[in-house]
């Protein structure tokens, strides 16, 4: 598949579950009506983000989460639509923080945990450790979650090493009156697609107060494809190319870096004459 369609939930979360998963059904309602073929939940919208949202300490909803998995599975696979959805996965201590991926079949094709905490999320989660890709619409897909993402290049990276040409990334930024953080978070994933020459595709929760990055998907270029106004709920809609991601820059490919590097200001007979 060249062309891809799909779907940013910059949505509002909160402590009530039932809330949480009104917003999920009906971004997924929205999204299909607007022919999304990958449709892309904020980090830990079913439950809400723990130290923000919900107590470091509260207990997992392990029986509340499996029916609401299930249920969205089962409500993508009617509508022919992936999703990742972000979440929590019980370890009997500190959960995982976890993004669920589903096919447009409506299997549950596996689960990513964020690999690297803040001094905040190191008191409510358990840190996960592997990197997974996905084969979606015939499209090989990763997952970083907010932190791990944006701080850390080898996140992605090790995404891209794996083949990935797209990488979906929940984030949740943020109750606290950081706004200072906005242009470094919009800097950062412009970075992840243009050193990888990847599609990246950042998905915030929409909170009215602090919202500290926008929702937004960035070109294998680099440059912005689409993106989100900040502090208000939206269903960001893109089409892909993906033989635009070529992994160039992550490969050092010289002759595919040219035109990312120079567009059409360098002749190929300037590199090799």
């Amino acid at each position: 598949m060249k062309h891809l369609r799909i779907g940013l939930a910059q949505v509002r979360q909160s402590a009530d579950l039932d809330d949480n998963a009104e917003s999920i059904f009906r971004f997924l309602e929205e999204a299909a009506s607007k022919k999304v073929q990958v449709l892309c939940f904020p980090e830990t919208q079913t439950v809400g983000y723990r130290v923000d949202v919900v107590a470091p300490d509260a207990p997992v909803p392990e029986k509340h989460l499996e029916k609401l998995h299930a249920d969205v599975a089962r409500r993508c696979g009617e509508l022919g639509m992936a999703c990742i959805l972000g979440t929590e996965t019980p370890t009997g201590g500190k959960p995982y923080n976890s993004a669920i991926v589903i096919s447009p079949d409506g299997e549950i094709l596996g689960v990513h945990h964020k690999t690297r905490l803040t001094p905040l999320d190191a008191l409510a989660y358990t840190s996960g450790d592997s990197f997974e890709i996905y084969e979606i619409f015939g499209i090989r897909i990763g997952v970083v979650i907010c932190f791990a993402g944006f701080r850390f290049a080898e996140t992605t990276e090790e995404c891209v090493r794996q083949g990935a040409q797209l990488v979906f990334h929940p984030q949740n930024n943020t109750t606290r009156p950081n706004d200072w953080k906005i242009p470094v978070h919009h800097a950062m994933l412009t970075t992840r697609a243009a050193e990888n020459t990847i599609w990246f595709a950042s998905c915030n929760v929409c909170y009215p107060e602090h919202q500290n990055c926008r929702s937004m998907i960035v070109a294998p270029d680099g440059q912005v494809h689409a993106q989100t106004e900040l502090k208000r709920e939206e269903l960001l809609v893109a089409d892909i190319d993906m033989a635009q991601a070529t992994r160039a820059m992550f490969e050092f490919n010289l002759e595919a870096c040219t035109p990312l590097l120079f567009a059409d200001t360098v002749s190929p007979d300037e590199i090799t004459g």
